[in-house]
């Protein structure tokens, strides 16, 4: 590690096996979209020096950088991504380098959240975390002494992640309205879910084939055809579920709520969903890991 302030982000090596069952389809989908979100979007932020969120499955910190920002803050409930921006702020304000990375590399496990209620309350924290935390690093929009990060990834976040879920809720609600009111004819309907379906099934296969091509994670055939199939599912009724949760963070930061809701897990085994990681799917060698 150099001396310069240093922070580095991991995402764990995680392999689902997965079965076709009810109780489960919900904590296969997450599955799936953490390696989305680890295999796209986060390298992509790496890439453009933008990264303003780390895996909480392993992030490392320099102890000294950490301790003169302050420490974590108590008036977010994503602290951790509040930490990465403080500490991108601290940085510029005091002309210092700074280095951050996120890696997929490391082979560590993390566990979805198992109920319905445990998802609701983590993803309306994370969206409530993401509106306090954008509302506390305000300054750092638009402006380019503050990198990639003031120029593209905060306000990415903010029109996206953050207003664009109030469009996007918005959309379901007058989109049908309108069709029932005549506003639009059968056609437009249906090549707006058509174009919808297609958009969010591309970017969500797409990941896929990606983490393949450089991991090899997944050498049953299997897995992958499953994993596609939850690639296109996830758009028909999860995603909806999923914006509802966040309509709800969007809605408790309006009415200035910094409750941290806790997600309960059950601490299964390491046995249960998933297979064993051998060396032959990593590396392509024999033996098992360790």
């Amino acid at each position: 590690m150099t001396g310069k302030p240093y922070c580095s982000g991991c995402m764990g090596k995680f392999r689902l096996k997965v079965s076709i069952s009810i109780s489960r389809y919900r904590s296969d989908i997450g599955r799936f979209r953490y390696l989305r979100s680890f295999l796209t979007g986060r390298n992509g932020w790496a890439l453009l020096r933008g990264t303003v969120i780390v895996s909480g499955a392993l992030a490392l910190f320099q102890h000294k950088a950490v301790m003169e920002v302050g420490g974590f803050s108590a008036d977010t409930v994503t602290e951790d991504m509040d930490l990465i921006i403080t500490l991108r702020h601290w940085a510029a304000e005091n002309q210092r380098d700074i280095g951050m990375s996120f890696t997929s590399d490391p082979v560590c496990w993390t566990e979805c959240p198992a109920t319905l209620a445990m998802l609701q309350r983590q993803r309306r924290r994370w969206q409530l975390g993401l509106c306090q935390t954008l509302r506390k690093h305000r300054a750092m929009l638009f402006r380019r002494r503050y990198g990639m990060v003031g120029l593209l990834s905060l306000p990415f976040h903010l029109y996206v992640e953050g207003l664009g879920t109030i469009v996007e809720f918005l959309g379901y609600l007058l989109v049908p309205l309108s069709f029932f009111s005549g506003l639009i004819s059968p056609a437009i309907l249906v090549l707006f879910i058509l174009l919808g379906l297609a958009y969010g099934g591309f970017l969500s296969v797409g990941a896929i084939p990606l983490g393949e091509m450089t991991y090899r994670r997944y050498p049953r055939s299997r897995d992958l055809l499953v994993l596609l199939a939850y690639g296109m599912l996830e758009n028909v009724g999860y995603r909806q579920l999923i914006l509802f949760f966040r309509v709800e963070g969007i809605l408790k930061f309006l009415v200035g709520s910094h409750r941290w809701e806790k997600v309960m897990h059950k601490g299964q085994p390491l046995s249960w969903g998933v297979t064993d990681l051998t060396p032959t799917s990593i590396h392509g060698s024999t033996g098992k890991a360790a």
